[in-house]
């Protein structure tokens, strides 16, 4: 079984990476279909269990003996601990594999995994950005970049 995580800074292109080296490979690709996965077990709607596991205030929790996750909601801390069993699940399959993001890469780093950082200039992002926003988002290349900087914390 092979295993490749791609993490990747916001608007650098790391998505379709992992899509394409998939496809090219023949392999199993998961992204959004883990947070498919934690909606449906724990019946709740994608679009909430995405906004609530993308919150980033969990990474700046410091984690110490007693107190980890202080500062977390109970839903935020059931989401990430069934986040890590989806994806030691997909591992468990045995199936060649490439998963975006989610911290793969550490979660899964006893199955030493082929690991990617995906990376790209402040300019690259905006104008990836940019062209892929949705019908009626008209933001800025200000706004967007603020965007960029507060999504990729």
């Amino acid at each position: 079984m092979n295993i490749i995580t791609i993490s990747r800074e916001f608007g650098s292109g790391g998505r379709e990476l992992g899509k394409r080296l998939a496809d090219l490979l023949g392999y199993d690709y998961y992204d959004r279909e883990i947070v498919a996965a934690i909606a449906g077990q724990k019946g709740l709607d994608e679009n909430y269990v995405e906004k609530a596991l993308e919150n980033h205030i969990w990474q700046t929790v410091p984690l110490t003996f007693r107190h980890s996750f202080v500062g977390m909601n109970r839903m935020q801390t059931g989401l990430l601990l069934e986040q890590t069993r989806v994806i030691e699940g997909i591992a468990k399959t045995g199936r060649n594999c490439v998963i975006v993001g989610r911290n793969a890469d550490v979660l899964l780093a006893d199955e030493k995994p082929f690991s990617i950082f995906v990376c790209a200039g402040m300019e690259a992002k905006i104008r990836r950005c940019m062209e892929r926003a949705s019908e009626g988002e008209n933001l800025s290349r200000r706004e967007m970049e603020q965007n960029i900087r507060w999504f990729g914390r």
